[in-house]
């Protein structure tokens, strides 16, 4: 159960003649590209459009400590350094964050994590009696690639990864996640408190579908004018690519078609050398860092989307690419199952051969690819991202009463 918060006095917080004044900490924020960076930028910026005071702590991207206003929203960067095990991140150095808290002086505290950040800034809050909102964006198979841990070692890391999420998250008044399978993930691993699923949400009117020719998107990235499959991530282990690498032969046994890849990660390279190695090197296409503006661009460009993930509890680009009118092929693992009615196709996670029979089925049917594609924009609707954001907003308004 959450531990009980000490309650403030009215005379700290005289909020009925100023914005709802709002404390956002995260331990990833752009310009890092992940899940949980783009959906914390889009929650402060899209409250901050709504009319409230938002400030956002994370790290710093280049190391010193700074602060500036981007985007309108007021962000607090604490002096980082590069983590050893993965050097193209940084890892926030630790301390206390009570000063910073008392200067910001915030009507909630919204957390997006348990880590370095995350829990400095849920004691500062709670030593200070701010109310504590928190959102789990976190699996352990998102860090095992990054720590190096072996295989037999997994199951009794992921034990202690959750104990110290419990610990944590325990502190918090109210605890949200994206799906409702992801709230009974928290359960099975033995989280005792209420969560509540709130979607992440996507922005319906950036992500649309395009009626102009694909062929103009395509150029735009320099892809060739064939049927392009599209995945949007970070290029990392447990995306499991190397599988959609692998279903391309297939596929091509059947009709012509390509794989483009936005994003970055440590799997590059290797999914380079892997396509090399089958034959397929001139049909995989490495887009990687695309700019939020003109990801719309690079969803046109796709016949189809593909997430072969085991590790999402959400996945806002396969609702950016429903949204944007695509049908898509995602793996049957974690919260993916609530994205697929009959706008797409689940697979066995690993089954390279059910993948490609999937992908070769919407290659070669324009009207089942047009006809799933208008069911995906129909489901995206009910994850109207300004719907998300009234939420959060009741949901801080419960806590600091």
């Amino acid at each position: 159960m959450a531990m009980p918060l000490p309650t403030r006095t009215p005379e700290l917080h005289p909020v009925a003649d100023r914005p709802r004044r709002i404390l956002i900490s995260t331990d990833t924020y752009p310009p890092d590209v992940n899940g949980t960076a783009v959906f914390t930028y889009r929650l402060a910026t899209g409250l901050a459009e709504r009319g409230n005071e938002v400030h956002v702590i994370c790290q710093s991207d280049e190391g010193p400590a700074k602060a500036d206003v981007v985007d309108g929203v007021i962000v607090h960067r604490l002096r980082s350094a590069p983590l050893l095990v993965h050097p193209t991140m940084r890892v926030t150095v630790p301390t206390r964050l009570d000063r910073l808290v008392e200067a910001i002086d915030p009507d909630v505290l919204h957390s997006q994590g348990h880590f370095v950040v995350g829990r400095a800034a849920i004691n500062a809050a709670r030593r200070r009696g701010v109310p504590v909102v928190a959102t789990n964006h976190f699996m352990p198979d998102n860090l095992f690639q990054f720590g190096h841990v072996p295989a037999r070692l997994r199951a009794k890391a992921g034990q202690l990864a959750w104990r110290d999420f419990r610990r944590i998250f325990n502190r918090a008044q109210r605890v949200t996640t994206p799906t409702p399978l992801a709230a009974k993930l928290l359960a099975d691993t033995g989280f005792t408190g209420q969560v509540e699923p709130v979607s992440c949400g996507i922005d319906l009117a950036r992500f649309h579908p395009h009626t102009e020719p694909k062929q103009w998107a395509r150029k735009m990235f320099g892809l060739p004018d064939r049927n392009t499959v599209l995945f949007v991530g970070r290029l990392d282990e447990e995306k499991r690519l190397d599988d959609l690498v692998r279903a391309l032969p297939y596929v091509l046994n059947e009709t012509d078609a390509q794989l483009a890849f936005v994003g970055r990660g440590n799997q590059r390279e290797v999914l380079e050398q892997l396509a090399k190695r089958i034959g397929v090197a001139d049909r995989v296409f490495m887009l990687g860092f695309v700019p939020d503006e003109q990801m719309p661009q690079a969803f046109a460009a796709a016949d189809a989307f593909a997430m072969p993930s085991i590790a999402e509890l959400q996945s806002i680009a396969t609702l950016e690419a429903m949204a944007s009118g695509l049908p898509v092929v995602v793996a049957d693992a974690m919260a993916l199952p609530h994205l697929v009615d009959d706008n797409g196709f689940l697979f066995p996670p690993r089954d390279v051969i059910a993948l490609a029979k999937n992908l070769t089925t919407l290659l070669t049917d324009e009207a089942l690819r047009e006809r799933m594609g208008k069911a995906s924009r129909e489901l995206a609707l009910t994850h109207d991202h300004q719907n998300s954001l009234a939420r959060f907003e009741q949901i801080y308004d419960e806590v600091a009463r």
